[in-house]
């Protein structure tokens, strides 16, 4: 068969990618096999393919593939979430382009629009992870806003109202004025940012006294209710009892007090604004203050504003500081840097808002989900397990969980009003049974569905994640399915830590409270994804690659390659692009392997070489003690290390040793047996490497014989334990020094590969004459002869305290060669000096580890042997 001189990814991952798909190898149906079952982290429903989709992904990809060819059912479930503000956003600013107002329309208008933008673009990420190779069960994909999927939510949502755990409430919630939303506390980032700060003054009425506070937020101040002090404050005595007047607005607020102003901080007086901080909100409800919103919904001013109404807040705060300047009211102004909160998702500055909204009360919740990570004896591990520090920050102080939006895209909130109040509502999973519900609610049997108003708000996007590992496979709905009870728990979870309370830490919390168990065994947190330099990627900065241009460039196995050989679990991915063309690389070598094995002639008639018969007995060794590292590495989730293992197998022991052993002389052929043999290693070899670059080790393997499809590489068998010959290997690795030690003299002599050499030996080790045949082939010798002396005028090497002698051939500067190894001798020497002052001062014997001391007995033995050596060279010489 005509194999291509070069590997072409491009023609050949497409080829494969349509071949496992129509021979649905893809596609898990519950039989008698073990399962194995990953989630994906359904990625939003508005991305696009990135650097960390390409690692997480690709993790998620080897993890799968490795259970299939371990004979398990292999079930990987893709899907994408509807991310309900990025979604919206996205929606609102495509209608805004069309001239159209999103509040011009009703809700069901709304969403039409946004089905319609989720059905053009809301496939292309799942489409960009099959360039990457992913072999997810593609009939299985689910859209978090799915029918059935939507269905599950609001069922969860009215059983946990029944049961206690979900209220409304008017609370203090984080406003997110661009969304026009709530978010809940783990969606605010807080970033440093520096400010200002003012200090005004406030007139006391009836007098000319003024008290003066500090704020870094000026434009609040119409909001401002009150004047707070401690009671204990000695300068602010003469203020008890009397009120102060807010600036501009001229409100009279009163001069209240309480110890939990801060004596030391500020000016001593607080200006208290209970509608737009939560501690004000605190202070307010203990003395019964007015509450001011001043705010609209896009925090620009209401009409509590004054003058500024409809201006937004910034620009007010610009605008009011001039004119209090103007009246004499800002006594100075200070720079200031303070934390503010942003929106995670569209980056503007939350505003803390009074609202009504639902919550999910999680303290309760929450303690199966604690004790099954951070118990005596876990149910869940999380790899690397630094992060349970992390988990249990998040988890024992658990907030309740604001679960409503103010949005039209997500699950809406199953609740009917029937009346005028906040309290007249039900809560049903359909208008029908709502209906039923306020009729014996009402004890009024003339209701009808058009007295009933459902709540206008959408649940938090991550109301629907928590339940995905259930209700991928129907087990909110029917929790006594075949799938469900098949393919759950599911096993690995890969993901990013930013999401181990959002996303990890809550399906665990529905785990136990829906299926009474855990949602998977094991948590794989992967790093972020950083350039050289360790900056996060980014647009803005410019330094994210292109990925579909990436697998353009090196193949999908090479960016994976790429990829995989700097990612430890848990730390930071240093990115470079160069790691993308050394898989390449790693590719090609691996084919011109495959090409020059393939170039051999068999010859069925000739017996096997006792060279290739031994190397091949040591690969067989090297690879079972290779398999056992691998399966270490992915026991603890180390795939950054178990490829390393794979690549240095292949490229070293296969390639550059084992290949040499066993290559017949030019244009020889070479045995039937030894050839069979190292195709089955090539074939393990294949197996092995199959999770990590799965489109060139199926292209090899179907080159190698005509094969049905049932034996396609993706569901062969991954190579079975065997016993290991340490002998061997050791004694192979005595034989790979020698050899390296001929080949740096015939190159440090000129001595040409082609002229077979005389070879002697002092066997001080006792080393076995197993791999003898090996090193005279590699290293061209005519013979090996063991002796007990010292042969003169040879080339001498040592490998630990066997001499080796080579004859010289040809002339050579004998002046020159001695004075090159006497200054070799005379480095040498003042190295043993250095050791042997070491080991001669008991202090360091003495006070340095073990393993310190006997690697420095160690260096002064080799330089005892190297001296020895060199002084026979020089005597040989002369």
């Amino acid at each position: 068969m005509q194999i291509p001189s070069k590997y072409d990814a491009s023609q050949v991952e497409s080829k494969w990618y349509d071949y496992w798909m129509k021979h649905n190898y893809f596609h898990s149906t519950p039989d008698e096999r073990e399962p194995y079952t990953i989630v994906i982290p359904p990625p939003n429903v508005t991305g696009v393919l990135h650097m960390g989709h390409m690692l997480n992904n690709t993790i998620q990809d080897v993890l799968i593939r490795r259970a299939r060819l371990l004979g398990k059912n292999a079930c990987w479930v893709p899907g994408t979430d509807h991310a309900s503000i990025a979604t919206e956003a996205k929606v609102v600013a495509k209608l805004k382009e069309q001239g159209i107002d999103k509040n011009d329309l009703s809700r069901d208008e709304f969403l039409k629009h946004a089905w319609d933008w989720t059905h053009e673009y809301g496939g292309v990420i799942l489409e960009q992870l099959k360039k990457l190779g992913c072999s997810c069960d593609w009939d299985r994909t689910k859209f978090t806003m799915d029918d059935d999927m939507s269905e599950a939510v609001i069922k969860v949502f009215v059983d946990l109202y029944e049961k206690g755990l979900i209220y409304r409430g008017y609370r203090m919630v984080n406003w997110d004025p661009e969304a026009k939303t709530t978010l809940s506390d783990e969606e605010v980032i807080y970033e440093e940012k520096q400010g200002n700060l003012y200090y005004l003054n406030y007139k006391i009425e009836g007098s000319n006294d003024a008290l003066t506070i500090a704020t870094t937020r000026p434009e609040t101040i119409f909001g401002d209710t009150a004047i707070c002090i401690n009671p204990n404050d000695e300068r602010f005595t003469h203020l008890r009892g009397k009120k102060a007047i807010v600036p501009i607005c001229n409100r009279v607020i009163p001069i209240i007090e309480d110890e939990y102003v801060d004596i030391e901080f500020g000016t001593g007086c607080l200006k208290v604004t209970p509608a737009h901080d939560e501690n004000d909100k605190v202070l307010g409800d203990k003395h019964n203050l007015e509450v001011i919103d001043i705010f609209n919904e896009d925090a620009s001013l209401n009409s509590f504003g004054l003058h500024y109404q409809g201006k937004d807040r910034f620009e007010v705060r610009k605008d009011i500081i001039e004119e209090l300047k103007s009246e004499g009211v800002l006594i100075k102004t200070e720079t200031h840097t303070n934390k503010v909160g942003t929106s995670e998702r569209t980056k503007a500055v939350i505003e803390p808002r009074l609202s009504d909204q639902w919550f999910l009360k999680m303290e309760t919740l929450a303690k199966p989900a604690i004790e099954a990570v951070l118990g005596e004896n876990p149910d869940i591990n999380l790899f690397p397990k630094k992060f349970e520090n992390t988990y249990r920050h998040w988890m024992e102080n658990i907030r309740d969980w604001n679960i409503s939006r103010q949005l039209m895209w997500g699950q809406q909130i199953p609740a009917y009003y029937y009346g005028d109040g906040k309290e007249d509502f039900v809560v049903a999973e359909s208008i029908d049974l709502a209906l039923e519900k306020a009729k014996q609610k009402t004890n009024n049997q003339e209701l009808a569905v058009d007295n009933l108003t459902q709540d206008k708000d959408a649940l938090d996007t991550w109301f629907s994640s928590w339940l995905w590992p259930i209700s991928v496979f129907d087990g909110i709905r029917n929790p006594d399915n075949e799938d469900i009870n098949y393919y759950y728990p599911t096993n690995d979870l890969v993901t990013g830590p930013d999401i181990l309370f959002f996303w990890v830490a809550r399906m665990i919390i529905s785990g136990y409270e829906y299926k009474g168990e855990r949602p998977f065994k094991n948590v794989y947190l992967t790093g972020l994804v950083r350039d050289k330099q360790r900056r996060k990627m980014s647009k803005s900065l410019g330094n994210s690659p292109d990925a579909l241009k990436l697998i353009e460039a090196y193949g999908a196995d090479g960016v994976r390659v790429g990829l995989l050989l700097s990612s430890a679990a848990g730390n930071d991915l240093m990115f470079d692009e160069a790691l993308c063309q050394q898989g390449k690389g790693f590719g090609n070598k691996i084919w011109n392997a495959f090409r020059l094995i393939q170039g051999w002639e068999i010859d069925e008639n000739i017996p096997q070489p006792e060279t290739a018969k031994i190397g091949l007995e040591w690969y067989e060794a090297k690879f079972q003690k290779t398999l056992i590292e691998i399966e270490d590495h992915f026991s603890k989730y180390r795939l950054s290390d178990a490829l390393m293992s794979i690549y240095k197998l292949i490229m070293d022991d296969f390639s550059s040793w084992l290949l040499e052993i066993i290559k017949p002389a030019y244009q020889k052929p070479i045995d039937a047996k030894t050839y069979k043999s190292v195709i089955e290693a090539l074939e393990n070899n294949l197996k092995i490497l199959h999770p990590f670059m799965p489109f060139l080790t199926e292209e090899i393997w179907q080159y190698i014989s005509e094969r049905t499809p049932g034996e396609a590489l993706i569901v062969a068998k991954w190579p079975e334990n065997k016993a290991i010959n340490e002998n061997l290997i050791t004694e192979f690795e005595f034989a790979a020094e020698v050899v390296s030690g001929i080949r740096n003299v015939r190159k440090q002599k000129n001595i040409a590969f082609k002229d077979a050499i005389g070879f002697s030996v002092i066997n001080n080790e006792n080393i076995s004459p197993n791999f003898n045949t090996v090193i005279a082939k590699l290293g061209n010798l005519e013979s090996i002869k063991e002796t007990s002396e010292a042969i003169d005028g040879a080339l001498t090497f040592r490998v630990k305290s066997n001499e080796y002698f080579i004859p010289m051939v040809g002339a050579i500067d004998v002046e020159a060669e001695i004075k090159k190894l006497t200054e070799e001798l005379n480095y040498t020497e003042g190295f043993l000096k250095s050791v042997q002052k070491k080991l001669s001062n008991e202090r360091f014997v003495a006070g340095a580890p073990e393993q310190v001391v006997a690697s420095e007995k160690k260096k002064e033995a080799d330089a005892l042997a190297k001296i020895e050596t060199l002084k026979a060279s020089l005597a040989s010489l002369s």
